[in-house]
């Protein structure tokens, strides 16, 4: 029994440090006066008496009662119950205010200062009386210390010191289990007191049922799991009482553990500091003192006043795993809120709730059901090290989480960490001790929760049952009990006299105390209790018959484990070669954790004795699965296969030599688990227990103790396995029962054994403990030391310094952590460690000190085996080192042999062989996981040639497949190297330290790993020759430049240096200043290229040659970036060289090269000019002029422009300033029919600062008209070129409406005709007038077809026009016979006549690199998606390739329907000129010209569009060191892309096939063929290629008129030769050369076989113009992306394609294994997919086969295939039906379609942004073309102005409004308004805003009319299209007034409630076609009448006043009487239903 209370403390107000009303505690009585023996005095008990300061008070306090909790040194808890009451005092008047001292400590704690006091006050001070106890009976120290205030306030007959001595000394308390005692402390009370029946259940009231009320059930969770996980806690209220009640009821929660860390439910406000301790805490604090607190950053703080927890988000707090999160969470909400599952109910039950007592215990138990099902199987995991003189168990955390699957729960790991479930095992571990209700819990919550599950009734009934457990043990005696407590008198506290709480006598109480004591005999009580006997505590289930995560384990097959044994088998019986057969399926089989448990079982099967000595190939196959037993267990080794391989890698072993053995334990030492000391520590415990068991139990063991200990770590496999499997065993038991049942057993027999006998066990258990801590000590010593000591420690040194350096991309850091985490468990990490021994010797120690002090050894062995571990490992360093010299010895493992890949004429290796791993990727065609053959990994070396990046090897898989392995990629197409991590490869057993990472665009890439021979000075030698290879300085040293040499004096002409644009600019003043002067300045000679071959210098032709430097600079199109020239020089200079431009003839030999060229023969196939020096005819309506020649006009341009007749050279240059670069818009294609022409160029320049300085900065306003002068002759020549578009006299829309081959048709189909259609495409069909003032389309149209009639335009233009149907005659029919598409930024905004500018949207250079890049990372991925969404469509569809490329189709179709159905020409003037511009004109041209989509038209082309036009390929494709930075850029390979998609949609118009344009695609960025290697024209001149070319080109066109199969290289003077394909490579480097162009090498080889040829091309003369859809469904991925060859790689080197085949006939005909029927089986990703032969190419091998069988001289199979002719036979004709003819119109029809839509799209935005260009100063173009009739207005409200939204109303209450439309402005801002009225506002886009800078539509009075305008529903946009005064629509109409919602002022408006809109609009008046504003009745919740409101219109009828209430705001109403409101109530409530 113990005391009631140890002291009873009288504490008070500190007057002698008062300062000012604040002052400290002071201990003015403690009882008794000496400490207890058992229990010491607290200090710092008066801090805790008042926590919020002692302080006077003005005011009398009610008294308080409060518990707070201290702890002391023992960590044992003392409760202070406090009562705190006030006295009455006296103070004299406070000191002058320069008389203070300084502030006193108090007020900095929060406490307020008194007002300074200036005469005698009457004041109270605090005062506390206290009981410490030990114990926690609240209740019970409130009546003692509630009777101690009664008895001195009301002056009652007891004494105090009476009262005070039996509280402290007659009182006593039984311990748990015992009576209910009932007591009385001397003033006429009865008290009792019951102690509940088990001491480790806490007692808890219905504080935890207050605790959910105040909090609720997530926010109470929350911190129950914060306080699991070892957070910091602080809760805060204005009650200190709930303080108290909150932290108990939440450790109380805990149960069955104990809250070991800070406690401190009332913490005073003088120890706030206390909150930042790092320590895990529970605290509790006063709202008051939150202010004064530090920053909690990481400090959960819970409110219980306001019921709210907040985490900081520095706090992450784990949630408890599933399913026990939600049971748990569902079983509280069956508790607290029981009516919530019946509230459904049809005839729902009345439920009782429970009562507060009982409510508590619910919750209690169902956290008590949740602990016993998270902690189910923790039993199995104790290990018993000793069981004298006292049980010493620890805990296998690594067990439990692995064989519960809760490896990955943060919340299960972190708890098993804690400091209290450390304490829980020591309590708990023992398997003899008393138990209690959580014990049983354990045992039977599996049960329950099963029975639950099959009736979930059931939960309610289990929890109540367990309630009432845990009640009964609270209350156990239920027998009734009256207590009497006397109580003050109601409101004594309030009496003006008091008597002051007297000073108690000490020796009174002393002699009471002392009485007591000597009357209570303790001993006799202590008998009469029974204390809870000792039991065997119960195991519960099983931990391996527990079900993970409600799952079923996932048996392992029988038959893979009858595998694994059969291969071990064959290993130890010497059958290596059957062995190996099996042995990949054994690998796959092993990433099983229940076959690597086999394996270990099997293992140890075949170890007798000590030891195994097997030869080598035993040896490396045991070692071999060993490691990958091993590779995919994590350092916690939470399956126990570590620990069973630990006995065998000290087994198995091998003789090196002599005297000398490998063990197995030298050579899985990488593993990262050795490095865990937990795991070592676990280790340990498992094998002491055994021993432990063998002590008290010796019984048979297996062989060699393998299996017993698995099975007494994890028990047996009964639970994994199937019982077919090898090794299962039913009669085998676990080993923990019976430990723990033996341990039970001594521990219950303690008592009857002797001394003697006790201390002999002891003995012996601490010396088995200390020979395992011996044994471990050795094995920690051979896992740990490499076997190379030295050369180990320097590897990982130099690894760890590569690891920093390496490739152009992101260092992956993965290796260095696992390099690093060998020696991470140190624990010396402020010491320097020297070598591998010594970081040994101290793990070791540190493991030592570990085992043994919780083991119980003696100091003495501990010592020993400090002083052993040196030694052990000396010596086995000494032994290693013959171990590791013999090992060296041994025969390397045999490599396969290297296979050399073929290599092309003149490709080179530059590096010996790199043998290396070919590792798997993203894509699982090739690993097997999808079926099929497993060719990866690969085995085989890596070569580097001039050319390419080649691997070639063999799959390591031997028994999967045989064949070779080839992946290689163009060094120039390398886009990014990556250095990737450590690899391992199952297959070969190794960790392979280094790897590699290439992936180029085109969409190949390789993944090596480095193979263990290959240092570390190769790779870096090998990444250094890749980057010099891949990042050239110049072309010269690419792979199409082999065995030339550049001859240059000085450096280019392009290359720039640091600040050349400055210096140029610099320059150029300079001359400008001295040619004013009258100097001449000295012309300097520019250098340039000299192609040198074959010994003679190939230089460009006379006047192809550059001009002086100096003469460049001022020329336009210069490409310094701030070219500044005045526009006098330029007319001077024009004027000065135009008799040089034009009279200065072209030398004959370079007029004939130039005529050669293929883009010139294609203008004259068109028809746009002939080349000539004489004078050009007038009467043709085109020349080509040599005036850039010499490329002085544009630098990027061919020598040769078409341009109009009319235009001269000089116009055109000064035309060129305009545009950017100097690319002025030229004409290169022209319609045969319409003569509609297709032009190109670059966009206009803007008018920013650049585009100032770099268009025209003109000097005179005469020279800036000249230019722009020049600008509109050169458009008005290329309109008038344009004959079809003007219109045909009496063309109307009536007669245009049955053509079916015209836009205009189609038009008015969309707008009335096809009513259908129009509205499926969004366009409704309106009334003539309704679709000319609301549709969109119409008002976009206007600008396409009508112009307003002006007196400019009727000067400038006499057309006669027919008026349009149901016009006003306000517009005139006009059509543009050209049309520019621009940027939308750049536009150019004059007019020029019969000329329209379409804005373009297109995707910039940077967001086409972004898609290609994400496209390939989809395509070709790295490594397999991590989550299963991640699919490879939606990685296709996020990187927005398909977009772009629809993106192109839709501007190609626009043109090419503009220029082929409407007859009007179309100029491209889109970014600089490149880049689109070249894609969308090579696009309309192939789908207009059936010549393009021939083999000769498509090189034509792209010859003319994307060479001589100067398509930048070697700055987009990176070719070079100095274009490296901008990243490669696509442009190329999506008109290609776009090629195949019409290809694809269109497969009989093309005469080349798909693999002709994959090859294209290929070496375009190959660098094989000089075709795409430089930027432009230009530059091939400077390097003297267009020579060579010209050259060439002339000659194969002379001999192929005669056999086009001879154009081999060799017929070409002065160009490289070759030799055919298949013949034998060279190494040297004067070997055989490849052709220079791509196409030439494509036009001999398909002169010689068909391998580019479309056999089902039918050129199509009454179709010849292609329009393809382009909707995305339409799309195809290319599978130029995604398309996989490993036999040769990429096939577009035909060569290498043709010498592999060779070769593989070869090695057939030499095995004999060539098939005798010719058939070949293909794999898919393996064999090349256009190898498989057609119908059509099998024929024409078999005609070339009998040709040559017969004596005949084979044909040509070009000329075979020309004779073959379809029979013209009347069966075989056939008539196009009518559903052909219809599908063709269908798709003209949606192509048009998008024509328009695009068209509509620019114009609509360019509308758009008029309103807001016009600050930027760009004159908008109109979108519509009427203009506002303005007049005056005064607005009586705020109003705003639609183009500036500014407000109109204030002082000047005028302003301008528009008549028609409503459109309201400034006075200021009616010039600036655009002309765009349609008698209705303009409707918006999404993400459009028609008008206004900040992008408002509309801003009324009402602030939900503006967001109803940003938030538009689509049924909302379509109802905005039509007109608000269409009658019909009208519901009800009428005056009211309205208050406003800023000044509250009514206000009439005309309303109008459309039911068909399902809205309510209201307007200024009643005639007024433009409304304020809208209610949408969407958003209404109620309408009803309202009092009147303030402010109201006079004469109102009182009921006239209604409200509207929507989701947004109010709306006040008020009509003109009650019947009007009513009706309007009415109406609106009519449409809302």
């Amino acid at each position: 029994m113990s005391r009631l209370a140890d002291y009873f403390v009288v504490v008070g107000y500190n007057h002698e440090k008062d300062k000012q009303g604040v002052s400290c505690g002071k201990i003015l009585q403690r009882f008794p006066v000496t400490d207890w023996d058992d229990t010491a005095f607290i200090d710092g008990i008066e801090l805790f008496c008042q926590p919020q300061g002692w302080a006077l008070s003005t005011e009398r306090l009610e008294p308080r009662f409060f518990v707070s909790v201290l702890t002391d040194v023992d960590a044992e808890r003392h409760y202070c119950a406090c009562l705190t009451f006030n006295e009455t005092v006296t103070i004299q008047p406070s000191k002058p205010v320069d008389e203070e001292e300084e502030t006193f400590s108090g007020e900095r704690n929060g406490l307020q200062r008194l007002p300074t006091i200036t005469h005698h006050s009457v004041m109270y001070a605090p005062k506390a009386l206290v009981l410490v106890s030990r114990l926690d009976y609240f209740v019970t120290f409130r009546n003692c210390l509630g009777i101690l205030y009664a008895v001195y306030m009301d002056s009652l007959g007891p004494e105090l010191e009476a009262l005070v001595g039996n509280i402290l000394g007659c009182v006593q308390v039984p311990p748990p289990g015992g009576p209910q005692v009932r007591f009385s402390i001397g003033a006429g009370d009865r008290q009792a007191l019951q102690p509940p029946l088990s001491p480790s259940i806490p007692t808890t009231g219905v504080a935890v049922a207050q605790l959910f009320g105040q909090l609720g059930i997530k926010n109470v969770m929350t911190l129950f799991c914060a306080a699991m996980t070892e957070h910091k806690i602080l809760v805060h209220s204005t009650a200190y009482s709930r303080l108290t009640e909150a932290c108990h009821a939440l450790t109380s929660l805990m149960y069955p553990f104990k809250y070991s860390y800070v406690y401190i439910p009332v913490l005073p406000s003088s120890l706030l500091e206390v909150v930042t301790t790092p320590t895990p805490f529970i605290m509790g604090a006063h709202s008051s003192v939150l202010h004064g607190m530090p920053d909690l950053m990481d400090v959960i703080v819970a409110d219980l006043d306001g019921g709210c927890v907040s985490v900081p988000e520095s706090c992450m707090i784990p949630q408890l795993p599933e399913p026990v999160r939600s049971l748990a969470l569902h079983s509280l909400s069956q508790v607290l809120h029981p009516e919530l599952h019946r509230s459904d109910f049809a005839f729902p039950t009345p439920v009782r709730p429970s009562a507060p007592m009982i409510l508590d215990k619910e919750i209690r138990a169902v956290f008590l059901r949740m602990f016993g099902q998270l902690l189910q199987g923790y039993r199995n995991c104790l290990t018993l090290i000793r069981i004298h003189p006292t049980p010493v168990i620890t805990f296998h955390k690594a067990s439990f989480l692995g064989q519960r699957g809760m490896v990955d729960c943060s919340f299960t790991a972190r708890l098993l960490d804690c400091m209290f479930f450390t304490s829980f095992i020591a309590e708990r571990g023992p398997p003899w001790r008393p138990c209690d209700i959580f014990d049983e819990v354990y045992c039977g919550v599996n049960e329950m929760v099963r029975q639950e599950t099959a009736d979930r009734s059931l939960t309610v009934t289990h929890v109540q049952e367990l309630a009432q457990n845990l009640y009964n043990n609270e209350i156990p005696s239920q027998q009734p009990y009256v207590e009497k407590i006397p109580r003050p008198t109601e409101g004594s506290f309030r009496r003006i006299h008091q008597p002051v709480f007297p000073t108690l006598n000490v020796h009174a109480v002393q002699q009471v105390i002392e009485e007591g004591r000597s009357k209570t005999n303790l001993k006799q009580r202590l008998a009469a209790i029974k204390p809870q006997p000792n039991r065997i505590v119960p195991m519960g289930p099983h931990i391996s018959t527990l079900q993970q995560d409600g799952r079923q384990i996932v048996n392992n097959s029988a038959r893979r484990l009858e595998v694994l044994r059969n291969c071990v088998s064959c290993i130890f019986e010497s059958k290596i070669s059957d062995a190996r057969k099996s042995f990949p399926a054994v690998l796959r089989a092993l990433k099983n954790k229940s076959a690597r448990l086999a394996l270990c079982h099997e293992l140890s099967q075949h170890v007798i004795g000590n030891k195994a000595i097997l030869d080598n190939e035993q040896f490396e196959l045991v070692v071999r699965l060993m490691n990958c037993a091993l590779q995919d267990d994590s350092t916690m080794d939470e399956h126990g296969v570590a620990a069973a391989i630990l006995p065998l890698a000290t087994a198995f072993c091998r003789r090196l030599c002599t005297g000398v053995i490998q063990f197995a334990y030298t050579c899985i030492q990488e593993h990262t688990v050795w490095g865990n000391l937990q795991f070592w520590e676990a280790a340990y415990y498992q094998d002491v227990q055994r021993d432990v068991q063998r002590l008290y139990a010796p019984r048979h063991e297996g062989r060699y103790g393998v299996i017993d200990a698995t099975g007494s770590q994890f028990g047996s496999l009964e639970g994994d396995r199937d019982p077919g499997a090898p090794g299962w065993r039913p009669d085998r038991k676990t080993a923990e029962p019976a430990v723990l049942e033996l341990a039970a057993d001594q521990l219950r027999m303690r008592s009857q054994l002797e001394e003697a006998k006790l201390q002999e066990l002891s003995s012996t258990e601490e010396s088995t403990v200390y020979s395992q801590a011996i044994h471990y000590a050795n094995r920690i010593v051979y896992l740990r030391v490499p076997l190379d000591v030295v050369s180990h420690r320097q590897r990982m040194n130099n690894y760890n310094e590569r690891g920093e350096s390496n490739s152009n991309s992101v260092t992956n850091s993965v290796a260095d952590a696992e390099t690093d985490s060998l020696t991470a468990e140190s624990g010396f990490e402020d010491q320097e460690v020297t070598s591998a021994g010594v970081e040994v010797t101290r793990f070791v120690s540190r493991f030592v000190d570990k085992v043994c002090t919780e083991g119980h050894v003696t100091q003495e062995h501990i010592r020993q085996l400090h002083q052993m571990v040196p030694g052990v490992v000396a010596m086995h360093i000494e032994t290693l080192e013959a171990v590791s010299k013999e090992s060296k010895r041994l025969p390397s493992t045999k490599k396969p042999k290297i296979l050399m890949p073929s290599l092309l004429p003149g490709e080179e290796l530059l590096l010996e062989a790199v043998r290396s791993y070919l590792l798997p990727d993203g894509r699982e065609e090739m690993t097997g996981a999808l079926g099929g053959p497993a060719f990866l990994p690969a085995e085989g070396a890596f070569f580097i040639t001039n050319y390419r990046l080649i691997f070639k090897g063999a799959p390591c898989d031997a028994f999967a497949s045989e064949l070779a392995i080839v992946r290689s990629l163009p060094i120039s197409s390398l886009t990014k190297e990556k250095r990737i991590s450590v690899q391992y490869l199952p297959h070969l057993d190794q960790w392979l330290q280094e790897g590699l990472q290439l992936r180029s665009n085109t969409f190949q890439l390789i993944k090596l790993a480095f193979d263990e021979e290959v240092t570390a000075e190769s790779i870096e030698r090998l990444k250094k020759l890749i980057q010099r290879l891949r990042a050239p300085p110049s072309i010269a040293e690419l792979f199409a430049f082999r065995g030339q040499h550049f001859v240059a004096a000085s450096a280019g002409s392009k290359d720039k240096q640091k600040n050349a644009t400055l210096r140029g600019f610099a320059k150029k003043t300079l001359l400008r200043t001295a040619r004013k002067a009258g100097l001449k300045t000295k012309a300097s000679k520019r250098q340039k290229y000299v192609l040198s071959v074959d010994g003679r210098a190939m230089t460009s032709p006379g006047r192809m040659s550059l001009p002086p430097a100096d003469s460049l600079e001022y020329l336009p199109g210069h490409e310094d970036e701030l070219s500044v020239v005045d526009e006098s020089e330029v007319s001077s200079q024009a004027g000065s060289s135009s008799s040089h431009l034009q009279t200065t003839p072209v030398e004959s030999v370079s007029m004939e090269r130039l005529t050669e060229r293929s883009y010139y023969r294609d203008w004259q196939r068109l028809g746009l000019g002939q080349l000539t020096s004489s004078t050009l005819k007038r009467m043709e309506p085109f020349r080509v002029t040599a005036a850039n020649s010499s490329y002085t006009i544009c630098r990027s341009y061919p020598a040769l422009l078409p341009l109009p007749c009319h235009i001269s050279d000089i116009s055109a240059a000064k035309v060129a300033r305009c545009h950017r670069h100097g690319r002025l818009p030229v004409a290169t294609w022209k319609h045969p029919r319409t003569r509609a022409l297709l032009l190109r160029g670059s966009t206009f320049y803007g008018k920013g600062v650049r585009g100032i300085i770099m268009a025209h900065q003109a000097t005179s306003s005469s020279s800036d008209t000249s230019v722009a002068l020049e600008q509109e002759k050169y458009m008005s020549a290329v309109v008038a070129a344009t004959p079809l578009s003007v219109p045909r006299p009496g063309s109307s829309w009536a007669g245009l409406s049955d053509s079916s081959l015209s836009i205009d048709s189609l038009v008015l189909q969309a707008a009335s005709a096809q009513p259908d259609a129009a509205a499926a495409a969004g366009y409704p069909t309106l009334t003539p007038e309704m679709g000319r003032k609301v549709n969109p389309f119409s008002k976009a149209m206007n600008t396409l077809r009508f112009s307003p009639r002006s007196p400019d335009s009727e000067q400038g233009h006499h057309h006669h026009h027919h008026p349009v149907g149901g016009s006003d005659g306000a517009h005139t029919f006009q059509k543009a016979s050209l049309y520019v598409f621009g940027d939308r930024a750049h536009i150019k905004t004059d007019s020029f006549p019969k000329t329209d500018f379409i804005p373009v949207e297109y995707s910039e250079v940077k967001q086409v690199k972004v898609a290609f890049k994400k496209l390939m990372r989809a395509c070709v991925p790295s490594t397999a998606a991590a989550e299963r969404d991640q699919t490879f469509l939606r990685a296709v569809e996020a990187s927005e390739w398909l977009p772009q490329i629809q993106r192109i189709m839709q501007v190609a179709g626009a043109a090419v329907d503009l220029i082929d159905v409407q007859g009007s020409s179309v100029m491209l003037c889109l970014e600089d000129g490149w880049d689109l511009t070249a894609q969308i004109s090579s696009v309309a041209q192939l789908c207009l010209d059936p010549y393009y989509r021939t083999l000769e038209g498509f090189r034509v082309l792209v010859e003319k569009e994307w060479l001589a036009f100067g398509h930048r390929f070697s700055h987009r494709s990176n070719l070079t060191q100095a274009s490296m930075a901008s990243g490669f850029a696509p442009i190329f390979l999506q008109f290609l892309d776009v090629v195949h998609q019409i290809q694809h949609q269109f497969p009989l118009s093309f005469e080349f096939n798909s693999y002709y344009l994959r090859l294209v695609a290929y070496h375009t960025v190959s660098s094989r063929f000089r075709t795409f290697l430089l930027d432009s024209e230009l530059e091939r001149v400077e390097t003297g290629l267009m020579a060579a070319e010209d050259r060439c080109g002339s000659l194969s066109r002379h001999l192929r008129r005669f056999d086009p199969s001879q154009l081999d290289e060799d017929a070409f003077p002065g160009v490289p030769s070759g030799r055919p394909a298949g013949g034998s490579s060279s190494h040297g480097a004067g070997g055989a050369q490849q052709t220079q162009s791509v196409f030439d090498y494509i036009d001999r080889h398909a002169a010689r076989s068909p391998l580019f040829h479309n056999f089902y091309y039918v050129p199509d003369t009454e179709n010849p113009v292609l329009r393809p859809y382009c909707a995305l469904s339409s799309l195809l991925l290319w599978d130029y992306y995604c398309g996989e060859t490993l036999a040769r790689g990429p096939s577009y080197d035909l060569e290498v394609v043709a010498l592999d085949g060779q070769r593989q006939e070869e090695t057939e005909a030499a095995d004999g294994s060539a098939s005798a029927s010719g058939r070949r089986t293909l794999t898919a990703g393996y064999d090349p997919p256009h190898q498989l032969s057609d119908v059509f190419s099998y024929y024409l091998e078999e005609i070339h086969r009998l040709e040559t069988e017969l004596g005949h001289l084979p044909q040509q199979w070009k000329n075979v295939w020309d004779k073959m002719e379809v029979p013209n036979t009347d069966s075989l004709t056939r008539q196009a039906s009518f559903n052909t003819q219809m599908i063709r119109h269908h798709g003209r029809y949606f192509h048009k379609r998008s024509t328009i839509d695009l068209i509509l799209r620019g114009k609509m935005a360019g509308g758009s942004a008029a309103g807001a260009g016009a600050a930027a100063g760009v004159d908008s173009a109109q979108v519509y073309s009427a203009p506002h009739r303005f007049e005056k207005c005064n607005y009586t409200t705020p109003t705003y102005c639609d183009y500036c939204n500014h407000v109109l109303w204030g002082l000047v209450k005028t302003g301008m409004r528009c008549v028609d439309c409503g459109y309201n402005s400034h006075e200021k801002c009616v010039d600036h308004v655009a002309k765009n009225c349609t008698k209705y506002k303009a409707v918006p886009e999404p993400g459009g805003t028609p008008g206004g800078k900040d992008g408002n539509y509309e801003r009324t009075s009402i602030g939900s009319a503006v967001a109803s305008h940003h938030h538009q529903t689509p049924s909302q946009q379509f109802y905005d299209q039509f007109s608000s005064n269409v009658a019909e629509n009208r519901t009800h109409e009428g005056y009211l007034y309205k208050r406003g919602v800023l000044l509250k002022s009514w206000k009439q408006r005309w309303f109008v409630l459309d039911s068909i809109k399902h809205e309510l609009r209201y307007y200024d008046a009643m005639e007024d076609s433009h409304c304020k504003g809208t209610v949408n009745l969407a958003e209404v919740e109620s309408v009803s009448l309202v009092p009147p409101a303030p402010g109201a219109p006079k004469k109102v009828d009182d009921k006239a006043f209604f409200e509207l209430r929507t989701t947004k705001r109010f709306y006040s109403f008020c009509a003109n009487d009650g019947p009007s409101a009513q009706e309007w109530i009415e109406k609106i409530q009519a449409c809302l239903q």
